[in-house]
Protein backbone atom coordinates (compact mmCIF):
# COMPACT_ATOMS: atom_id res chain seq x y z
CA UNK A 1 0.00 0.00 0.00
CA UNK A 2 1.26 3.36 -0.65
CA UNK A 3 2.56 5.58 1.99
CA UNK A 4 0.34 8.29 3.47
CA UNK A 5 1.83 11.59 5.06
CA UNK A 6 -1.11 13.35 7.04
CA UNK A 7 -0.55 17.09 7.64
CA UNK A 8 -3.25 19.07 9.84
CA UNK A 9 -4.81 17.01 12.90
CA UNK A 10 -7.28 18.62 13.95
CA UNK A 11 -11.00 18.34 14.66
CA UNK A 12 -11.57 16.93 11.10
CA UNK A 13 -8.02 15.64 10.49
CA UNK A 14 -6.93 13.35 13.49
CA UNK A 15 -10.17 11.21 13.01
CA UNK A 16 -9.12 11.17 9.13
CA UNK A 17 -6.09 10.03 9.83
CA UNK A 18 -6.78 7.71 11.82
CA UNK A 19 -8.73 6.06 9.97
CA UNK A 20 -6.39 5.76 7.45
CA UNK A 21 -4.23 3.56 9.74
CA UNK A 22 -7.15 1.82 10.65
CA UNK A 23 -7.31 0.69 7.07
CA UNK A 24 -3.58 -0.53 7.15
CA UNK A 25 -1.87 2.11 5.42
CA UNK A 26 1.11 3.65 6.25
CA UNK A 27 0.65 6.90 7.76
CA UNK A 28 3.18 9.42 8.50
CA UNK A 29 2.48 12.98 10.50
CA UNK A 30 4.17 15.79 12.04
CA UNK A 31 5.98 15.46 15.23
CA UNK A 32 5.21 18.93 16.68
CA UNK A 33 1.21 18.89 16.90
CA UNK A 34 -1.03 18.85 19.49
CA UNK A 35 -2.47 15.37 18.75
CA UNK A 36 0.90 13.50 17.43
CA UNK A 37 1.24 11.40 20.82
CA UNK A 38 -2.12 9.59 19.99
CA UNK A 39 -1.78 9.11 15.83
CA UNK A 40 2.16 7.72 17.00
CA UNK A 41 0.33 5.11 19.63
CA UNK A 42 -2.09 4.01 17.19
CA UNK A 43 1.10 3.46 14.68
CA UNK A 44 1.99 6.50 12.72
CA UNK A 45 5.63 7.52 11.87
CA UNK A 46 6.85 11.31 12.80
CA UNK A 47 8.76 13.89 10.98
CA UNK A 48 10.27 17.86 11.97
CA UNK A 49 9.53 19.21 9.13
CA UNK A 50 6.59 18.91 5.99
CA UNK A 51 9.56 18.82 3.55
CA UNK A 52 10.68 15.71 5.39
CA UNK A 53 7.62 13.93 5.53
CA UNK A 54 7.03 14.79 2.03
CA UNK A 55 10.61 12.91 0.59
CA UNK A 56 9.75 9.67 2.43
CA UNK A 57 5.91 9.13 1.51
CA UNK A 58 3.87 8.36 -1.90
CA UNK A 59 0.92 10.62 -1.15
CA UNK A 60 0.80 14.05 0.93
CA UNK A 61 -2.72 14.69 2.41
CA UNK A 62 -3.31 18.28 3.71
CA UNK A 63 -6.26 19.07 6.20
CA UNK A 64 -5.89 22.98 7.38
CA UNK A 65 -8.12 25.77 8.51
CA UNK A 66 -7.84 28.18 5.61
CA UNK A 67 -5.72 29.30 2.35
CA UNK A 68 -2.78 30.79 3.87
CA UNK A 69 -2.19 27.75 5.98
CA UNK A 70 -2.31 25.64 2.93
CA UNK A 71 0.19 27.85 0.82
CA UNK A 72 2.31 27.72 4.08
CA UNK A 73 2.84 24.11 4.30
CA UNK A 74 3.00 23.76 0.66
CA UNK A 75 5.37 26.81 -0.57
CA UNK A 76 6.94 27.78 3.24
CA UNK A 77 10.42 27.27 4.13
CA UNK A 78 11.14 22.93 4.69
CA UNK A 79 7.45 22.60 2.88
CA UNK A 80 5.98 20.22 0.73
CA UNK A 81 7.09 21.28 -2.54
CA UNK A 82 11.17 21.07 -1.66
CA UNK A 83 10.51 17.64 -0.74
CA UNK A 84 7.52 15.83 -2.69
CA UNK A 85 9.43 13.49 -5.39
CA UNK A 86 8.29 13.21 -9.01
CA UNK A 87 5.38 10.89 -9.66
CA UNK A 88 3.78 11.34 -6.25
CA UNK A 89 0.05 12.95 -5.32
CA UNK A 90 -0.93 15.37 -3.68
CA UNK A 91 -4.03 15.74 -1.82
CA UNK A 92 -5.64 19.06 -0.04
CA UNK A 93 -8.79 18.30 2.09
CA UNK A 94 -8.96 21.41 3.56
CA UNK A 95 -11.32 23.88 2.40
CA UNK A 96 -9.98 26.87 0.69
CA UNK A 97 -10.57 29.28 -2.10
CA UNK A 98 -10.88 27.56 -5.78
CA UNK A 99 -7.85 29.79 -7.35
CA UNK A 100 -5.48 28.45 -4.51
CA UNK A 101 -6.22 24.98 -5.33
CA UNK A 102 -5.58 25.81 -9.06
CA UNK A 103 -2.18 27.62 -8.17
CA UNK A 104 -1.06 24.85 -5.61
CA UNK A 105 -2.25 22.53 -8.93
CA UNK A 106 0.36 24.32 -11.25
CA UNK A 107 2.91 24.40 -9.13
CA UNK A 108 2.92 20.38 -8.04
CA UNK A 109 2.25 20.16 -11.85
CA UNK A 110 6.11 21.96 -12.34
CA UNK A 111 7.39 19.10 -9.97
CA UNK A 112 6.09 15.89 -11.67
CA UNK A 113 2.99 15.59 -9.29
CA UNK A 114 -0.46 15.67 -9.57
CA UNK A 115 -2.63 16.96 -7.49
CA UNK A 116 -6.42 17.06 -6.08
CA UNK A 117 -8.38 19.43 -4.23
CA UNK A 118 -10.86 17.16 -2.17
CA UNK A 119 -12.73 18.91 0.52
CA UNK A 120 -15.07 17.23 2.70
CA UNK A 121 -18.43 17.33 3.84
CA UNK A 122 -19.69 15.80 7.20
CA UNK A 123 -18.04 17.59 10.24
CA UNK A 124 -16.28 15.68 12.58
CA UNK A 125 -19.20 12.91 13.15
CA UNK A 126 -18.19 12.11 9.37
CA UNK A 127 -14.87 12.37 10.42
CA UNK A 128 -14.54 10.02 12.70
CA UNK A 129 -17.43 6.95 11.52
CA UNK A 130 -15.36 7.54 8.16
CA UNK A 131 -18.62 8.74 6.36
CA UNK A 132 -17.96 11.89 4.98
CA UNK A 133 -18.69 13.39 1.38
CA UNK A 134 -15.76 13.85 -0.33
CA UNK A 135 -15.61 16.71 -3.80
CA UNK A 136 -12.71 16.47 -5.83
CA UNK A 137 -11.11 18.49 -8.60
CA UNK A 138 -8.27 17.26 -10.68
CA UNK A 139 -7.40 14.84 -13.49
CA UNK A 140 -9.66 11.49 -13.34
CA UNK A 141 -6.40 9.19 -12.79
CA UNK A 142 -5.54 10.88 -10.22
CA UNK A 143 -8.65 10.81 -8.56
CA UNK A 144 -8.51 6.62 -9.50
CA UNK A 145 -5.39 6.50 -7.46
CA UNK A 146 -6.40 8.23 -5.03
CA UNK A 147 -10.23 6.91 -4.56
CA UNK A 148 -9.24 3.04 -2.16
CA UNK A 149 -7.58 6.06 -0.25
CA UNK A 150 -10.85 8.44 -0.05
CA UNK A 151 -12.77 5.01 0.72
CA UNK A 152 -11.19 4.88 3.85
CA UNK A 153 -12.49 8.22 5.31
CA UNK A 154 -15.49 8.75 3.19
CA UNK A 155 -18.72 6.90 1.94
CA UNK A 156 -19.74 9.87 -1.15
CA UNK A 157 -17.05 10.32 -3.19
CA UNK A 158 -17.71 11.54 -6.42
CA UNK A 159 -14.90 13.49 -9.17
CA UNK A 160 -16.58 17.02 -10.09
CA UNK A 161 -13.80 17.74 -12.83
CA UNK A 162 -11.09 20.50 -13.20
CA UNK A 163 -8.58 21.60 -10.62
CA UNK A 164 -10.68 23.69 -8.51
CA UNK A 165 -14.14 21.88 -9.28
CA UNK A 166 -13.83 20.44 -5.52
CA UNK A 167 -13.36 23.36 -3.76
CA UNK A 168 -16.23 25.41 -5.62
CA UNK A 169 -18.65 22.79 -5.01
CA UNK A 170 -17.54 23.00 -1.07
CA UNK A 171 -18.03 27.01 -1.61
CA UNK A 172 -21.78 25.91 -2.66
CA UNK A 173 -22.21 22.88 0.08
CA UNK A 174 -21.40 25.93 2.45
CA UNK A 175 -23.70 28.51 0.69
CA UNK A 176 -26.60 25.75 1.02
CA UNK A 177 -25.59 24.63 4.97
CA UNK A 178 -25.13 28.35 6.16
CA UNK A 179 -28.19 29.86 4.48
CA UNK A 180 -30.83 26.79 5.99
CA UNK A 181 -29.16 26.95 9.15
CA UNK A 182 -30.46 30.72 8.84
CA UNK A 183 -33.58 30.11 8.12
CA UNK A 184 -34.19 27.32 10.65
CA UNK A 185 -32.78 29.93 13.31
CA UNK A 186 -35.60 32.54 11.83
CA UNK A 187 -38.08 30.09 11.86
CA UNK A 188 -37.61 28.72 15.26
CA UNK A 189 -36.84 32.05 17.24
CA UNK A 190 -40.28 33.46 15.61
CA UNK A 191 -42.16 30.72 16.61
CA UNK A 192 -40.66 30.66 20.33
CA UNK A 193 -41.71 34.25 20.42
CA UNK A 194 -45.01 33.36 19.60
CA UNK A 195 -45.02 31.14 22.13
CA UNK A 196 -45.43 27.66 19.92
CA UNK A 197 -43.46 24.57 21.46
CA UNK A 198 -40.58 24.11 19.20
CA UNK A 199 -40.25 20.62 20.24
CA UNK A 200 -43.27 20.04 18.36
CA UNK A 201 -42.95 22.31 15.41
CA UNK A 202 -39.55 20.64 15.00
CA UNK A 203 -41.39 17.04 14.81
CA UNK A 204 -44.20 17.86 12.09
CA UNK A 205 -42.50 20.17 10.15
CA UNK A 206 -39.68 16.90 9.82
CA UNK A 207 -42.75 14.94 7.91
CA UNK A 208 -43.01 17.51 5.50
CA UNK A 209 -41.59 19.66 2.79
CA UNK A 210 -39.21 21.59 4.90
CA UNK A 211 -37.25 18.01 6.23
CA UNK A 212 -33.74 18.54 5.88
CA UNK A 213 -30.94 17.07 8.24
CA UNK A 214 -30.07 20.49 9.09
CA UNK A 215 -33.52 21.00 9.99
CA UNK A 216 -33.29 17.96 12.09
CA UNK A 217 -29.76 17.81 13.86
CA UNK A 218 -29.16 21.40 14.07
CA UNK A 219 -32.90 22.31 15.06
CA UNK A 220 -32.47 19.77 17.78
CA UNK A 221 -29.52 21.30 19.25
CA UNK A 222 -30.91 25.02 19.19
CA UNK A 223 -34.30 23.66 21.14
CA UNK A 224 -31.39 21.71 23.34
CA UNK A 225 -29.16 24.78 23.33
CA UNK A 226 -26.11 22.06 22.42
CA UNK A 227 -23.72 24.46 20.85
CA UNK A 228 -20.31 22.87 21.68
CA UNK A 229 -18.50 22.77 18.10
CA UNK A 230 -19.06 19.94 15.28
CA UNK A 231 -18.14 22.52 13.32
CA UNK A 232 -17.29 26.43 14.05
CA UNK A 233 -18.59 29.04 13.29
CA UNK A 234 -15.82 31.14 12.52
CA UNK A 235 -14.71 28.66 9.80
CA UNK A 236 -17.95 28.82 8.24
CA UNK A 237 -17.58 32.69 8.32
CA UNK A 238 -14.47 31.58 6.32
CA UNK A 239 -15.81 29.79 3.86
CA UNK A 240 -18.85 31.88 2.94
CA UNK A 241 -15.79 34.34 2.34
CA UNK A 242 -14.85 32.09 -0.60
CA UNK A 243 -18.15 31.79 -1.50
CA UNK A 244 -18.50 35.42 -2.01
CA UNK A 245 -15.32 36.12 -3.30
CA UNK A 246 -15.76 33.19 -5.96
CA UNK A 247 -19.59 35.34 -6.64
CA UNK A 248 -17.59 38.35 -7.21
CA UNK A 249 -15.35 36.37 -9.89
CA UNK A 250 -17.80 35.29 -12.07
CA UNK A 251 -20.58 38.12 -11.61
CA UNK A 252 -22.98 35.99 -9.88
CA UNK A 253 -25.14 38.32 -7.01
CA UNK A 254 -25.51 35.91 -3.65
CA UNK A 255 -27.39 38.09 -1.57
CA UNK A 256 -28.71 35.62 0.34
CA UNK A 257 -24.80 34.53 1.40
CA UNK A 258 -23.86 37.74 2.33
CA UNK A 259 -26.57 37.93 4.54
CA UNK A 260 -25.82 34.73 6.75
CA UNK A 261 -22.03 35.79 6.69
CA UNK A 262 -23.23 39.05 7.89
CA UNK A 263 -24.34 36.84 10.65
CA UNK A 264 -21.93 34.60 11.47
CA UNK A 265 -19.23 37.64 11.55
CA UNK A 266 -21.61 39.09 14.38
CA UNK A 267 -20.98 36.72 16.01
CA UNK A 268 -17.32 35.74 16.31
CA UNK A 269 -17.29 40.05 16.70
CA UNK A 270 -19.76 38.68 20.20
CA UNK A 271 -16.84 36.31 20.90
CA UNK A 272 -18.70 33.24 19.50
CA UNK A 273 -16.75 32.13 16.83
CA UNK A 274 -15.47 28.63 18.59
CA UNK A 275 -19.39 27.73 18.91
CA UNK A 276 -20.98 25.26 16.62
CA UNK A 277 -22.41 27.21 13.84
CA UNK A 278 -25.90 26.61 14.98
CA UNK A 279 -25.08 29.27 17.38
CA UNK A 280 -26.17 32.08 15.05
CA UNK A 281 -29.71 31.69 16.55
CA UNK A 282 -28.33 33.04 19.75
CA UNK A 283 -27.55 36.61 17.39
CA UNK A 284 -31.83 36.78 16.10
CA UNK A 285 -32.13 36.43 19.92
Amino acid sequence: MQKIGFIGLGIMGKPMALNLIKAGYSVSILGKSGAADELEDAGANTFPTSKALAQHTDIVITMLPDSPDVEQVVSGPDGVLEGIQSGALFIDMSTISPSTARTIYQSMQEKGVEALDAPVSGGQVGAVSASLSIMVGGSEAAFNRALPVFQAMGKNIVWIGEPGAGQTTKACNQMIVGITIQAVAEAFTLAKNAGVDLEKMREVLLGGFAQSRILDLHGKRMIERNFAPGFKIRLHKKDLGIALQSGDEFSVPLKATALVAEQMKAAVAAGNGELDHSAIIQELE
